[in-house]
């Protein structure tokens, strides 16, 4: 970490030990807490010397030395500056006499903040300045005008130049500005040069005669024991030997300061002292000064003999009186010099940044390498500032006691029950964050000693808005570690809602364990709105026992109107009003207590009187930043005080101004505001030079000391760092090409680059830079989190109107599991595969960013040296579409949706009892309502309202507050036990709630829990109830008589029309606008009846299992099988107008508000979206990945949601449609196949489907039905010869020419007319293999007159009736046939001879066997984890592969089933063109490529989803997953492989290769070390895991 010169950032800064443990700290313990020590990645050095004698040796250092260890550093990531403050100037003398001590205080600020060496002397034949001091102590002072009592011309030249400040404790004597007396000394301007000339001849005159006086005075004063010799020498020895005695402590180590010493071994007659007046220091006539050169000797000989480890002494002939770089020897001594600096500060770097800080390992920012063990490093890091903050500040707190004593009761009182949190507000300024950081340290002792504190002051990040999710990722680590709990893993905390689910979950076990927390938020207001974080739905409102949650806020921001709307009461809200004239009055006598200065009564009275006005603690604040500097006898018309806050912060700004330049004063705290994070003052210095405006200031009447080399002066900026003290935060921020070295980045280009280039107008340079940049979008997504870039391209897209942004942006959100899923440690090739094969259908439409991205991901790919997969087509789910958002799951399928359009809110409800409110403007989740312990069976809105009703199969009714998440009232035994949401209707009529189900009708008031009416329908009379109308309930009967109960009327019978005795009820639908239902019977009729009991009847075209009607009750909707049709609704009848024809069963629908669109939902996975006017298809829109079972329109949007799913979809129907995502074939389906170009793919939706359909992947489109006889068992297709085999569960074969698509053959079924079970096609295709339950037959492929045709069975295999059914096999080209059963066992039989033999079987179901192209090789796999590779000419195993993810891996990522069973076991399997290699798919939704001849494991990808089938293409395969998506990719392997290769670095996960040995000799040798292999595999023990049958496999080491 390092310290910037005015920064934005994080952690303490590097002051002295820890007065508390890290428990301490964790744990909030502010008495007596310093700022922790953070490891700082910053070497600072200061370089002393004095002006002229070392310039050579300086300017040498700069260029050759100071780069190659910025380079050194830079690989360790470390941050070096080199603080050279002689840079630019000549002498040494300013006009306001402070350089010698902001000399020694930059010393000090290098060895607190430097990691390493600290301190750079270079020391020659000039002992340097000495100069007047600034300050002396009243009584010194006095003392030494005593001893000039016989000089009254000495006292009163000294009485003229110190004058007595009063206000300083104790009084002291200051050396005035050399301006006061002559003012042109610093007067640059040309026409004054006369007048400056004259100053500063007198003023070097006056120094001399003062420097004397005041060394006499010394003299005396030392001999007569009134000062000491340390105070005596104070006016004898140089700025540069005191600069020494500060860098060179004995105290500080031998690591911290490196020393050069050059000596002149004999001055020569011709070099007199006018020609080394420059190397020598010289009197004002011209001699050398033999009493300085006398106190250098005196200190070289000190530094030889106290400085021997960092000594490098040299001796040097001068040339001319110089170091002339030109002359060899000279050259040599200036190179030795450089290379004696940067030896020695590399080895004291290494060293400094190998030892641990404060008991921690240094942490390296940027490295790609660092373990979740520095996650904790931060947060301590984090919890040290804030602590150390709110110490800090809370002992400026004074007053406020009342309000403090207040905030204390409420909690005391409320410690044992739940509560609400406590709101502290007040305007700006008014010292909101100074009373929390009190209220911290005092709730200690009100509520338990040992309780955690957990307190963040936000505002310390100004201008920087810390984000919403860093906030409570902090306090949760903060929590997690105090108090002994597991931290939180990336996956638990990868979203936003994840994070506040834990944060909310952590505070109610905190809770329970019955520890005491107190969680204190500073200026909520200050957070950024991501997230939509000021409308504080993250905020839990329901605190728990023994939890206490305090914030504050600005009275007048967007959070403090959202607290009072979330917590609806003001019991809990404290403002914090202005301080009264006493309470300033005391705060300036601590405030000047404290600072060791007092004020006279004149000043104090300014001082109040103007903070009387606003009684604002901050414009007191900054009052006493300048009063503080006030002399005593400074005039009061000179006293500046501005009448508010911002008035005073004008004045401040001024008088620096006057002080150091507009241009310059301006530039500085211009680029540290625009800096979001602060910046370095390294950065800064380089910043302000290459700003035209304050270069042309500073070197308005003067030429830089170096014209090829024009910087700002260092001292310049130092100047006006130190006039700024408090105004400025030191703050600790990573460190500054992207990767300096190899796995080590850039993160201060990374954090800041964006910013700059969006805010700066630069956005070509940004798309080219950082968004049209994998490299960069990789490093930052390893180093900074994909979080970050996604924040990112979300400020892009706020400013630029780009497309490519947004769509880059929703794919990293597509990504980040990936990356939460590693922990964030993804290596570039999988970052990169994973854009490619999300973005390059997309390459062609957006060349500019995208299509660059992808050439760029592609030649990287293709350059890989190490194994690597390269898509060749989207497979992943693109960006883009109608799809924009999916809302966080529930818990189980969601089984109701019901929208507020008045609050704009979602409600949805789940078959596991959870219920989830949204926010559909900013697409937030509001609440989790969990209440019902079984499934929420239906949801309305109660409109012109913010509640809900819920209705579930655990009998209970609820109404809820959508705005707060709060139960309203629970009504139970409402429903029978186990209701299914079918058989169960809730309806809102005239602030009645009513509930029917077939059998029973009860009434509630809305408004309570008072039954109005429950009556039920007896079974032995055989009535259904239809509906409730107003208040009549209808019901119906089997033999058509309709009952009318009336509370009034009494009941009223009818009897229906019907065609024969009995009616039986298909479904119905409650007009309740109309008072009437429709009701449909299986019969083929459609019944209108109304309240009154008149009804009508007419022939029904349909026999709906959906039946509904638009809101204004004017258009029906009933959906059949594949049809949906719409009938408009006349007084007494139905006219359909549209029939709607879907290619899977309709099972939702519902109509736009203005009648125009209409969208059905169905069983494949599609929602179709139709113009209600024409009946045309307007839109199809894929990715739901299951049967669409809920839709409702909202806006521009539809809402969709699954009862097999547990998560809602939001489809925007405005989307640009020119990156809409291709549709593929329905997920799940029963049987698929692809062809090898992957243009055609075949599918069976469902097993009991008779039809397989024919999908055209290139339009996504369906392109043929093809009708079949009976339920398909199996299919298969035949590539080169273009024939489609599917195999019947009676017998039959079907097979369809692909070229004909009007003609079908047909294979028979066998005599037994037993099932086919599975195909086999050989390589060369010319025969095929069919399995069926008691028998395999051999078929030949051939053609007739050009037609193909299928001759045979040329041969068949009988199977015994215990023999295991086939579950898969393939054909070998010499008519040998492989094949698995269901229970493990694997056989080779030949048809030509009829023999068979048994191989190593498996211990479970066989799932794949594969032969390679040229039949050399084939591949068995199972459901386990393992599989095998037989040489088949011989036939022997060659190896066994075993592949296992450990069990909390398979729950972290839900590859468990219901039972707990491990999806591990491979589906599917190719071998490349060359057979060198071999792809298999497997449960765990990963490809894996393995070697042939050695059975390593060379590369594995994660795809999303299963790979079902795979085919061999050119150098790799094309396959289908099982969520319908074609996978097309090619595999590049490099001729040689590091030996370091791990194919597992991206997946945790294990594997073992277990081969035949060549050498039969060393088969001994080789199983006796089994426990020695590649580390990247895992020990199996073979024994339990295989069948104790012998086997030939042994160990390849």
């Amino acid at each position: 970490m390092e310290r910037p010169a005015a920064a934005a950032g994080a952690a303490g800064a590097a002051g002295g030990g820890r007065d508390v443990g890290l428990q301490d700290v964790l744990r909030g313990r502010t008495d007596g807490a310093q700022r922790m020590r953070t490891s700082s990645n910053m070497i600072r050095v200061f370089i002393s010397s004095t002006f002229t004698d070392m310039s050579s040796e300086r300017k040498v250092l700069l260029e050759k030395a100071y780069p190659e260890v910025l380079a050194f550093c830079r690989s360790l990531g470390l941050v070096f500056e080199v603080v050279d403050l002689r840079w630019g100037f000549r002498n040494i003398t300013s006009g306001d006499h402070e350089s010698c001590e902001l000399f020694l205080q930059e010393i000090e600020t290098c060895k607190r903040i430097s990691a390493g060496p600290a301190f750079i002397a270079l020391l020659g034949n000039r002992y340097g300045h000495r100069a007047l001091p600034r300050l002396i102590p009243e009584k010194q002072f006095e003392v030494l005008l005593s001893k000039l009592s016989k000089n009254p011309e000495g006292i009163k030249k000294l009485q003229q130049w110190f004058l007595k400040d009063n206000n300083a404790i104790p009084p002291t004597y200051i050396l005035q500005p050399i301006t006061a007396h002559f003012p042109h000394y610093s007067d640059l301007r040309p026409e004054s040069g006369p007048k400056r000339d004259k100053d500063v001849l007198s003023w070097n005159l006056t120094e001399t005669q003062l420097l004397q006086l005041l060394r006499f005075a010394a003299t005396d004063a030392e001999a007569a024991g009134d000062i000491t010799a340390e105070q005596k020498q104070l006016f004898y020895i140089s700025v540069t030997e005191r600069e020494f005695e500060q860098g060179l402590r004995k105290d500080e180590g031998e690591q911290s300061a490196l020393l050069f010493v050059r000596d002149i071994p004999r001055q020569r007659v011709k070099d007199g002292p006018k020609r080394l007046a420059k190397l020598m220091d010289v009197t004002a006539g011209g001699l050398l000064d033999a009493e300085a050169q006398g106190l250098l000797t005196s200190l070289k000989s000190r530094l030889n003999a106290a400085s021997q480890k960092t000594l490098n002494l040299h001796n040097v002939e001068l040339s001319k009186g110089s170091i002339d770089p030109k002359r060899k020897e000279h050259a040599q001594y200036l190179d030795n010099v450089c290379e004696q600096f940067v030896s020695q500060m590399k080895a004291r770097i290494e060293g400094a940044a190998g030892s641990p800080v404060e008991g921690r390992q240094r942490k390296i920012w940027g490295s790609t390498e660092e373990e979740r063990k520095n996650l904790s490093d931060w947060v301590i890091d984090e919890v040290g500032y804030h602590v150390a903050m709110s110490t800090e500040l809370s002992k400026g707190l004074y007053g406020r006691e009342g309000l403090l004593g207040k905030l204390c009761l409420v909690m005391w009182e409320s410690t044992n029950v739940r509560h609400s949190p406590l709101v502290v507000h007040g305007a700006a300024g008014m010292g909101k964050t100074a009373l929390l950081c009190k209220l911290a340290q005092e709730m200690r002792t009100v509520l338990d000693a040992q309780a955690v504190v957990v307190i963040r002051l936000l505002s310390s990040h100004h201008p920087q808005k810390q984000d919403v999710d860093h906030l409570l990722h902090s306090v949760c680590l903060q929590i997690c570690l105090a108090c002994g709990r597991a931290l939180p893993t990336p996956l638990t905390t990868s979203t936003h809602l994840d994070l506040v689910r834990f944060f909310q979950n952590i505070l109610e076990d905190i809770s329970q364990e019955g520890n005491t927390l107190l969680i204190v938020l500073d200026t909520l207001d200050q957070l950024s709105d991501q997230h939509h974080a000021h409308k504080l739905r993250w905020l839990p409102t329901n605190i728990p026992p023994n939890v206490h949650l305090v914030v504050s806020m600005d009275t007048n921001s967007e959070a403090f109107a959202n607290m009072r709307l979330k917590l609806g009461t003001l019991e809990n809200f404290f403002e914090v009003e202005r301080l009264s004239y006493d309470e300033g009055k005391q705060i300036v006598e601590s405030y000047l207590r404290a600072s060791q200065r007092t004020l006279t009564p004149e000043q104090s009275t300014a001082v109040l009187k103007s903070f009387e006005a606003t009684g604002c603690p901050l414009h007191l604040k900054l009052i006493l930043f300048a009063a503080k500097h006030w002399t005593s006898f400074i005039p009061l018309t000179e006293l500046r005080l501005g009448a508010t806050t911002q008035d005073m912060m004008s004045e401040l700004f001024l008088m620096l101004e006057k002080k150091h330049g507009r241009e310059l004063v301006g530039g500085a705290l211009g680029y540290i505001v625009l800096a979001r994070k602060g910046l370095l003052e390294a950065e800064l210095r380089d910043v302000m030079s290459l700003d035209d405006d304050v270069i042309r200031e500073v070197y308005r009447y003067s030429l830089p000391p170096t014209p090829s080399l024009i910087r700002l002066p260092p001292l310049l900026w130092a100047r006006l760092r130190r006039d700024l003290e408090d105004l400025l935060e030191e703050r600790w921020v990573p460190p500054q090409p992207l990767w300096f070295t190899p796995g080590l980045a850039n993160v201060r280009k990374l954090q800041e680059l964006p910013y700059h280039l969006l805010h700066a107008g630069l956005w070509d340079d940004l798309r080219q830079e950082v968004i049209g940049s994998a490299e960069w979008l990789y490093c930052k997504s390893r180093v900074c989190g994909v979080s970050s870039v996604i924040h990112d391209l979300d400020q892009c897209s706020q400013y630029m109107d780009c497309t490519e942004t947004t769509l880059l942006r929703d794919s990293l959100i597509l990504i980040k599991p990936s990356l939460d899923f590693l922990d964030g440690h993804m290596d570039m090739s999988l970052f990169y595969t994973e854009l490619l094969a999300r973005l390059c259908s997309l390459a062609t439409l957006f060349p500019s960013v995208i299509g660059r991205l992808c050439r760029e991901c592609e030649e990287w790919l293709m350059t890989c040296s190490e194994p690597i997969l390269i898509p060749k087509c989207s497979f992943l789910q693109p960006p883009g579409g109608a799809l924009q958002y999916t809302l966080p799951r529930l818990q189980g399928g969601v089984l109701c949706v019901d929208v507020s359009l008045e609050a704009e809110l979602l409600v949805a409800g789940s078959d596991e009892g959870v219920m989830a409110v949204w926010s559909l403007a900013d697409k937030q989740l509001m609440h989790t309502l969990q209440g019902h312990t079984a499934a929420v069976l239906s949801i309305k809105v109660i409109k012109s309202s913010t509640h809900c009703l819920s209705l579930a199969a655990d009998t209970s009714l609820r109404r809820w507050s959508l705005m707060s998440g709060q139960q309203l009232l629970c009504i139970q035994e409402v429903v029978p036990v186990d209701t299914t949401p079918s058989s169960v209707h809730l309806h809102l009529s005239d602030q009645q709630v009513i509930v029917y189900s077939t059998t029973q009708v009860k009434v509630w008031k809305l408004d309570e829990s008072q039954l109005l009416l429950s009556s039920s329908c007896s079974r032995d009379e055989g009535l259904v109830v239809l509906a409730v109308l107003e208040d009549s309930v209808v019901s119906l009967s089997e033999s058509g008589w309709v009952r009318i109960s009336h509370p009034v009327n009494g009941t009223q019978e009818i009897q229906l029309e019907i065609s024969q005795r009995h009616l039986t009820l298909m479904s119905s639908v409650t007009l309740p606008k109309h008072a009437k239902v429709f009701v449909v019977s299986k019969e083929g009729f459609l019944y209108q009846i109304s309240r009154t009991g008149k009804h009508t009847v007419e022939k029904f075209p349909l026999l709906p299992s959906l039946l509904t009607v638009t809101e204004d009750e004017k258009i029906l909707l009933a959906g059949s099988e594949q049809t949906l049709s719409l009938f408009h609704i006349n007084r007494d009848s139905v006219d359909g107008f549209l029939n709607l024809q879907h290619d899977d069963n309709v099972l939702s629908a519902c109509i736009s508000s203005d009648c125009r669109l209409l969208a059905s939902g169905a069983a494949d996975q599609l929602i179709r979206i139709w113009s209600v006017t024409t009946g045309a298809l307007l839109d199809t829109l894929c990715g739901s990945d299951a049967p669409v079972t809920s839709l409702v329109f909202y806006g521009g949007f539809v809402v969709s949601a699954s009862t097999t799913a547990s998560c809602i979809q939001l489809w925007n129907l405005k989307y640009d449609t020119r990156h809409k995502p291709t549709a593929h074939i329905p997920a799940g389906s029963a049987h698929v196949a692809i062809t090898k170009d992957a243009d055609r793919v075949f599918y069976v939706r469902q097993q009991s489907q008779h039809e397989v359909i024919s999908w055209n992947n290139n339009t996504g489109s369906l392109s043929d039905r093809l009708a079949v006889s009976a339920q398909v068992y199996c299919m298969e297709l035949v590539q080169h010869k273009r024939l489609l085999l599917c195999g019947l569960n009676t017998g039959t074969i079907l097979i369809y020419p692909l070229d004909l698509p009007q003609e079908t053959l047909c294979i028979p079924p066998p005599e037994s007319f037993s099932r086919v079970l599975c195909l086999a096609v050989s390589s060369q295709e010319k025969h095929m293999a069919v399995a069926y339950e008691d028998s395999v037959c051999l078929f030949e492929i051939t053609t007739r007159d050009s037609f193909p045709t299928v001759e045979g069975p040329l041969k068949k295999i009988s199977l015994s009736l215990l023999h295991a059914p086939l579950s898969s096999m393939a054909l070998l080209s010499d008519r040998r046939l492989l094949y698995g059963t269901s229970c493990g066992e694997v056989k080779l039989c030949d048809f030509s001879s009829g023999s068979s033999s048994e191989l190593e079987s498996h211990r479970s179901r066989v799932t794949c066997v594969t032969a390679s192209n040229w039949g050399t090789h084939a591949l068995v796999g199972s459901e386990d984890a393992v599989q095998r590779l037989w040489a088949l000419n011989p036939l022997v195993l060659d190896h066994t592969m075993e592949y296992k993810i450990p069990k909390s891996e398979f729950i972290r990522c839900g590859f468990v089933d219901a039972q707990g069973f491990f999806f591990e076991g491979v589906l599917s399997a190719a071998f490349s063109d060359s057979d060198k290699f071999v792809f298999t798919g497997s449960q765990d939704r990963t490809v894996k490529v393995w070697d042939v001849t050695t059975g390593n494991l060379l590369y594995v990808q994660y795809v999303y989803s299963p790979v079902v089938r795979m085919v061999t293409y050119r150098n790799g395969f094309v396959a289908l997953s099982q969520q319908g998506s074609v996978i097309k990719e090619v595999f590049r392997c490099p001729d040689h492989i590091s030996p370091d290769f791990n194919p597992l670095r991206n997946v945790k996960a294990q594997y073992r290769v277990t081969s035949r040995e060549k050498k039969r000799d060393d088969e001994q040798a080789s199983t006796s070390d089994l426990q020695d292999f590649n580390p990247a595999q895992f020990n199996l023990n073979l024994m339990s895991m295989l069948r104790s049958k012998p086997s030939s496999t042994c160990l390849i080491l």
